[in-house]
């Protein structure tokens, strides 16, 4: 059993109605949710027990009327008609839809051939040309034409730039080779699979006041994957006693799916609103060839957009993450950069004394500086998977857990932070030999929760971590002295590295926390050299 509301008018809706009790109203509690002003909060009620429907009224301000009669409660058969307020319902045990006057296969006689088809293999020799075309008959120079015509639409809608550029620019091709009136493109929403109008027009090139395609069609080609001729609307059964506006909007229609492989990314929509069988069947395989070419540079539009898209988005994974992360975000459709709550460990390394240290420099040779000292240390929070979150000045911010966690991740860290102390031994070694300043870094870890994900506006995104795990990370390192590396107990818990010794320190004040924390010094020059 079926449910029609609004039947045989554009904004024409349909529900399955289900065994028990279906709800009507005019809010998202009810089963079908009809917005608009007539209808009470919770209006009607279908009771349904196989093919026997009692309709219930629940006490609405405007009523519920059958035959135009007010009732509470009334037994439904097949085809009846009912009013919540003013809007129109009908029950039906089948689903309504438009009967196309004529389809068309996706195939036309403009689909490209084999090269055996389009050639004569066999033919005698001795020809004037060395061509092998098969001979042209008359029949066949209206065709030419109409292929000349695409030919040129696919060289029109060949380049690649902006999907609204090029729905505008078929548009405009559809009204400059077709007598119609109106013209619309609907596309497929990847998120909810409904189709969305994305552009429509007028013959005058004026935009629509609404929608005027009808719902029916482009429901029908699209999952029928045809492309369909309706002659004239009034002929349609289901419009008898539909208002007025309907009769005057759609007289002779076509729509064709955008499929240029085996999905469908759309329809193309065309009508006239004045003459009834305005279009034949030559004009549907027409618009069918056409709506092909559409689809295909459609498709091309869409990959070099995702392309693009995946670029920019990849330099930006490039700033902040591994590339074992990399390749796990582009290859799990599942994951996803949203703000999740998780378990981390942050790093936070800082050079001692640089406030000092920079004024006794120009800001190039600061800038200089930094930019020898970060990659080197960037390259380290990669190589133990670790995620870069940020630059503040001359420190540097780094997680292991986020956006994906790893049993190891305590002792990931801490072997960054000794292997950052080591790499700025080798540069400082470096910068001597060249009479250059040499540089200290004091590092802090800590373990705990944070909120990580994606953070900022669509113009500016970025992956961050917040929480106290991150504040009390920067207060150890601002807590440690130059050349040291100091854990919070938090870490100190969860690391199985014991390649170097760890010396349990006083309890110290650190900024912002009431309690003192205890802390552990990593001795990373007595330690392992691996």
């Amino acid at each position: 059993m079926w449910l029609i509301v609004n039947p045989g008018l554009l904004d024409e809706q349909q529900h399955a109605l289900p065994e028990g009790h279906t709800t009507i109203g005019r809010t998202d509690e009810n089963s079908v949710r009809v917005l608009h002003m007539s209808l009470s909060r919770r209006h009607a009620r279908l009771e349904r027990t196989g093919d026997r429907v009692i309709l219930v009224d629940l006490g609405s301000k405007n009523g519920t009327l059958v035959n135009g009669t007010r009732v509470d409660r009334f037994a439904l058969q097949d085809g009846d008609s009912f009013q919540c307020g003013d809007v129109q319902f009908k029950l039906s045990s089948s689903q309504g839809a438009f009967e196309p006057t004529h389809v068309q296969g996706l195939n036309t006689r403009f689909s490209p051939l084999t090269m055996e088809e389009m050639l004569e293999l066999d033919r005698a020799p001795g020809s004037a040309s060395a061509l092998r075309l098969r001979p042209a008959r008359e029949a066949d120079a209206r065709s030419a034409e109409k292929l000349r015509v695409l030919l040129k639409v696919s060289q029109m809608l060949s380049s690649l730039g902006p999907i609204d550029g090029l729905l505008e620019r078929i548009l405009k091709l559809v009204f400059q080779i077709l007598e119609v009136d109106r013209v619309a493109i609907l596309l497929v929403d990847p998120a909810t699979g409904a189709l969305r109008p994305r552009v429509a027009r007028l013959s005058t090139g004026e935009l629509p006041s609404g929608s005027f395609y009808s719902q029916h069609v482009v429901d029908y080609v699209r999952m029928r994957s045809v492309a369909a001729l309706f002659s004239d609307a009034r002929e349609d059964p289901r419009l008898d006693g539909a208002s007025s506006v309907m009769l005057q909007s759609i007289r002779s229609a076509m729509c064709v799916p955008l499929k240029p492989q085996d999905q469908v990314l759309g329809v193309l929509y065309v009508d006239n609103q004045a003459q009834a069988n305005r279009f034949t069947e030559e004009d549907l395989e027409f618009l069918t060839a056409f709506a092909n070419q559409a689809a295909i540079a459609l498709e091309n539009s869409m990959l070099s957009q995702r392309v693009a898209e995946e670029a920019v988005l990849r330099n930006a994974y490039l700033r902040f993450f591994p590339p074992t992360v990399i390749k796990k975000l582009q290859s799990d459709k599942q994951a996803h950069l949203d703000i999740v709550e998780t378990e981390v460990t942050v790093l936070f390394s800082d050079i001692s004394g640089f406030t000092a240290l920079s004024s006794t420099l120009n800001p190039r040779q600061v800038v200089d500086l930094l930019n020898d000292y970060f990659p080197v240390m960037a390259d380290i929070v990669f190589r133990y998977e670790g995620t870069l979150e940020k630059y503040i000045g001359d420190a540097l911010m780094a997680v292991w857990g986020a956006p994906f966690s790893q049993p190891e991740d305590a002792d990931r860290a801490l072997r960054a932070a000794v292997d950052m102390q080591r790499a700025l031994a080798d540069l400082n070694a470096r910068w001597r030999a060249q009479g250059q300043t040499e540089l200290k870094i004091h590092v802090g870890l800590n373990t705990g929760r944070v909120a990580a994900g994606n953070i900022g506006s669509e113009q500016y995104l970025q992956y961050a971590t917040i929480g106290d795990a991150t504040n009390v990370a920067s207060r150890i390192c601002d807590a440690t002295p130059a050349g040291e590396i100091r854990m919070a107990e938090s870490t100190f818990r969860r690391v199985k590295e014991r390649s170097w010794p760890l010396t349990k320190l006083p309890p110290v004040q650190v900024k912002g926390k009431q309690e003192p924390l205890t802390l552990y010094r990593v001795d990373w020059r007595d330690g392992s050299t691996q």
